[in-house]
């Protein structure tokens, strides 16, 4: 960060760690430099334990290899887990989505990480997913979770247009598949974001799933 003149504010570490911060998410040029002078100042060891934590999480974190939810065991421990019910599968956008529905304590199946939506207007394509992955798993238990036959698959994406796109996607090429397929209930706000919706919402979405056309019984 340089004022007119060309001269450096800070010096050239200072400064690369202030333009670093800026690329994040939601942080402007006022937050970074905030967040800069407190790592600079920090004697508490925190400094040390953030670089440590970034490290880690970029040397041992991967994607589950069935279900492509970020783990640092492969497969992760919700497909290993002999009590969670290998057969119904929900699929979700992303991995902070899993995070949404497990806080609601109800549901005990396993998930598929879409890892986006089809968004043709930004260029992405069901090729850009694991949409392949997915369609494998129902074909072939061998290629899910324990070795369990898929039963019923739950589209869990976001209420908008892109979700909905990605959700009829995946309904058609699931209709000539044996397996049920179902729908979050529409108690969810057309239009948001599941990763908003309180935990009593997505119960309430999850209870009251509804079956898609072509795909045998709609009862929950």
């Amino acid at each position: 960060m340089s004022p007119q003149g060309g001269l450096h504010a800070f010096p050239e570490p200072v400064d690369r760690l202030v333009r670093e911060l800026e690329r994040l998410p939601g942080i402007g040029r006022r937050t970074a430099t905030r967040l800069a002078f407190h790592i600079l100042k920090d004697d508490g060891g925190h400094s040390q334990s953030l670089a440590d934590a970034i490290r880690d999480v970029k040397e041992q974190v991967s994607c589950c290899s069935t279900c492509y939810q970020l783990t640092d065991v492969d497969p992760c421990r919700l497909c290993s887990d002999p009590k969670r019910d290998a057969s119904t599968v929900l699929v979700i956008e992303q991995p902070g989505d899993l995070m949404t529905f497990e806080a609601t304590g109800m549901y005990r199946g396993i998930y598929h990480v879409l890892a986006g939506r089809i968004d043709p207007l930004a260029g992405i394509g069901p090729d850009d997913l694991t949409v392949q992955s997915f369609l494998d798993r129902v074909d072939d238990p061998a290629r899910n979770a324990r070795g369990i036959r898929i039963e019923e698959v739950i589209l869990g994406l976001n209420p908008n247009l892109e979700g909905d796109s990605t959700t009829l996607y995946l309904a058609e090429a699931l209709e000539q598949r044996d397996v049920r397929v179902t729908r979050l209930a529409r108690g969810l706000p057309s239009g948001s974001q599941l990763e908003f919706a309180n935990t009593a919402i997505i119960a309430d979405a999850l209870h009251g799933r509804q079956g898609l056309a072509g795909s045998g019984d709609s009862s929950a």
